[in-house]
């Protein structure tokens, strides 16, 4: 029996959450992932949450600043351009792949996707849109609507 839609999209979104943990080197509580497609335009971003503080992927390290303070191992996050980028490109490649196999089954392409991954419950949830968020607003861009998903899970943690 050959693979259904619903398998390929859980292979995409399963090495999406793996690429943004390998990131962080599987030290984080929780990864929020963001994939937009709106006619002829791409964008993923993911951040974090570590140690209680929700951070960009280029900030990990102000989330573990203060452990030698407690006496723990300072771990020290590589987040150089060249490894965000990476994440970014992998993301990107997989978010295309999404496209691809709506289109050869049929279905419709979400326009939003934001997904949850709580790493220690090991479980993700997601929410999808398929309405125009951006594209239609003169002022809008997808990094907007990220950072205020950002700044919304920050000031709900």
């Amino acid at each position: 029996m050959g693979k259904e839609f619903e398998d390929y999209l859980s292979e995409l979104q399963t090495d999406i959450v793996a690429i943004c943990l390998e990131y962080v080197e599987n030290q984080a509580d929780d990864i929020y992932i963001y994939c937009s497609y709106e006619p002829k335009m791409y964008a993923f971003d993911v951040f974090y949450k570590i140690n209680g503080h929700i951070v960009l992927k280029n900030n990990l390290n102000k989330a573990v600043e203060n452990q030698n303070e407690i006496g723990n191992e300072m771990l020290i996050y590589d987040t150089s351009e060249q490894r965000q980028e990476a994440v970014l490109d992998i993301g990107l490649k997989d978010l295309k792949e999404i496209h691809k196999r709506c289109k050869e089954f049929g279905r419709e392409m979400p326009t939003e996707i934001k997904l949850h991954y709580n790493v220690k419950q090991n479980s993700l949830k997601g929410k999808y849109r398929y309405d125009l968020v951006y594209s239609n607003d003169d002022e809008l861009l997808p990094d907007d609507i990220f950072d205020s998903w950002f700044e919304e899970v920050k000031k709900n943690s």
